[in-house]
């Protein structure tokens, strides 16, 4: 009965293209996969934004929706169809076609990583042998796709947002891919089905989880870091950041087209978040092995909201950075930290099981922690603020 439970979905696809005629059923298992993240994973959005939004007022002491529908939960309804009926409003001189093409781009390239996404035991649209690579390859698409909304825009404020986007978006880049290496080298392969099943197994009831380990920990904290600026949610929502530039990069967009760039963002976010989770966190594996009963489908799904309530936590609680601030952190923290995470896990690797494996890994993590932070804080020119009046 378990086993059923867990492989339903696996089982309804395979019974759906056997029953197909035999010219057709490959066109039939690949048009099953896509359909059905076009459903899940834009219904998750729409959950994902009432629960955003009720969480925020929760934390800053106010009422969230609560007019559409009961308790407010018809709220994105309301919102798509405001999104579909609004005036979809073009600037004259700007390029339209690529003004188009921007957010079209955008959310395409965001469903396309979720191709090599194990959501469950057997659930993967593709099994890449380099399917980590392909998910960051892909990514970096979401880069040109900003400075096309920026630059097509013909507007200094949407312009001056895609730099910021693409700055930090390269710089927050370098970090995120060098703790997957850290992962790749540990798992010795780039597969991410493969990386899932070298964490499904178990010593008594504890897991394999990379998380456990102390590189892997680190690795994971950085990732989920780098993870939150590349897909500008606060505190490092500098490339729209509607108290400096307005709305950023898509500060002339309406309508739809706005509705896009929303969607690309959350989408995005879920994508990042799915990968930390099959890199780190053991996929769909349960995190005891007395709760294996329960179908692994609903175990990624419940870290994936986990992470997602983390990500609205931050939100509410952090100020956002200055752009200064924003760089220096990630050149001068984030990326000797990721190199070092790929040493201690080079160490991890060939060093006896046990206790004192343990703590050799994490003695550099943390000095190099210790001594960047005492470095970077002397670094700081903290003086008198002095008041002048006009006069």
């Amino acid at each position: 009965m378990t086993q059923g439970l867990d492989q339903i979905f696996v089982t309804l696809k395979h019974w759906a293209v056997v029953h197909s005629p035999a010219a057709v059923q490959p066109a039939v298992s690949v048009l099953i996969s896509v359909v059905s993240l076009l459903i899940v994973f834009p219904t998750l959005f729409a959950v994902t934004t009432i629960l955003e939004r009720k969480g925020l007022a929760r934390i800053q002491n106010r009422y969230g929706p609560n007019r559409v529908g009961p308790f407010g939960w018809l709220q994105p309804l309301a919102d798509a169809v405001k999104s579909l009926t609004k005036e979809d409003i073009v600037p004259r001189t700007a390029d339209k076609l690529v003004h188009f093409a921007a957010p079209v781009l955008l959310v395409v390239t965001v469903f396309m990583e979720y191709a090599v996404l194990p959501v469950g035991r057997n659930m993967v649209m593709a099994d890449m042998d380099s399917g980590v690579l392909f998910f960051f390859a892909v990514g970096a698409a979401a880069e040109m796709s900003v400075f096309m909304a920026g630059w097509s825009s013909r507007n200094k404020y949407s312009l001056l947002g895609a730099m910021r986007a693409v700055a930090q978006m390269i710089s927050y880049e370098a970090p995120l891919v060098l703790s997957s290496v850290a992962v790749a080298m540990a798992a010795g392969s780039l597969s991410t089905v493969t990386i899932v099943e070298k964490q499904a197994g178990y010593s008594g009831f504890w897991p394999h989880w990379y998380v456990l380990t102390p590189w892997g920990m680190a690795g994971f904290v950085l990732f989920m870091i780098a993870a939150t600026a590349e897909t500008n949610r606060s505190p490092f929502d500098l490339p729209e950041g509607e108290s400096e530039i307005i709305a950023g990069y898509f500060t002339e967009y309406s309508g739809f087209k706005f509705a896009l760039f929303f969607l690309g963002e959350y989408l995005g976010m879920f994508a990042i978040s799915g990968m930390g989770i099959t890199l780190f966190l053991g996929g769909w594996a349960a995190p005891f092995s007395f709760l294996m009963w329960i179908p692994s489908w609903m175990w990624f799904f419940g870290k994936l909201l986990t992470l997602i309530a983390v990500f609205i936590w931050v939100r509410g609680t952090l100020p956002r950075l200055r752009m200064d601030q924003l760089m220096n952190f990630a050149w001068k923290f984030m990326l000797p930290m990721t190199l070092m995470v790929i040493f201690s896990a080079g160490l991890w690797k060939f060093l006896p099981s046990g206790v004192l494996r343990w703590l050799i890994c994490a003695a550099p993590i943390v000095l190099l922690y210790v001594v960047l932070g005492r470095v970077l804080q002397s670094e700081r020119k903290i003086e008198d603020r002095v008041y002048r009046y006009a006069e």
